[in-house]
């Protein structure tokens, strides 16, 4: 019966596994996507002309904020901005877009791929933000507790009380935990000690209005 529970208890752990996995690696993408659609949107614009700096200098300070709030460096994020004032909402990047007035082919077809990239941007964010609680399921986490509780009672059940056999026994249960913690970490890809890099974030910062 316990081979069974163990047996149950390893395959419920590789899925929880996979699934923070697969959520993290998923949002790690996205963060590093939206990096290169907001670098290639700040280009499209630059290129339109000078009438669009306010809506780069918009996307600076936007994405500033953003970076201030997902990876806080103490009140200093580096760029030289108060990111402590208000940031109006990312939307307003594709508003000011949508006021833009091309005069020729070129422009009209910058305006067009700009709308759609700061779409892209817009569904990025919410993506981000929306799966930042994880995606692993709190009664998973309680099922595999139990069984793996279940488990480390028949090993000691039988087993003789000596300093050897705790010690054995506390470092199965300190790996065991360290394996449940490290699940919790990568299913919280915003928070924790795992988090996602804002590496590229934070070079597309710096490219910026460039």
């Amino acid at each position: 019966g316990m081979g069974l529970v163990a047996t149950m208890t390893a395959l419920l752990l590789g899925l929880v596994t996979a699934s923070a996995k697969s959520t993290f690696d998923s949002q790690d993408t996205a963060v590093r996507n939206s990096a290169a659609n907001i670098l290639t949107l700040d280009r499209h614009l630059a290129r339109y002309g000078p009438e669009t700096a306010p809506t780069r200098d918009l996307i600076r300070r936007a994405l500033a904020y953003r970076i201030e709030m997902l990876w806080p460096t103490n009140g200093s994020d580096g760029t030289g901005l108060d990111v402590s004032k208000t940031t109006p909402p990312i939307e307003e990047i594709e508003n000011q877009i949508l006021r833009l007035s091309p005069e020729n082919d070129a422009q009209r077809w910058l305006k067009l791929e700009s709308l759609k990239l700061s779409e892209e941007v817009v569904k990025t964010r919410w993506r981000v933000l929306g799966a930042g609680s994880g995606a692993v399921p709190r009664p998973f986490l309680v099922v595999v507790i139990f069984w793996l509780a279940v488990t480390f009672t028949s090993f000691g059940l039988y087993a003789p009380r000596n300093a050897t056999v705790l010690a054995v026994l506390f470092m199965a249960a300190t790996a065991v935990a360290a394996a449940v913690f490290l699940i919790l970490e990568l299913d919280g890809p915003l928070d924790g000690l795992i988090r996602i890099p804002s590496g590229p974030l934070r070079y597309a910062l710096t490219q910026l209005g460039q």
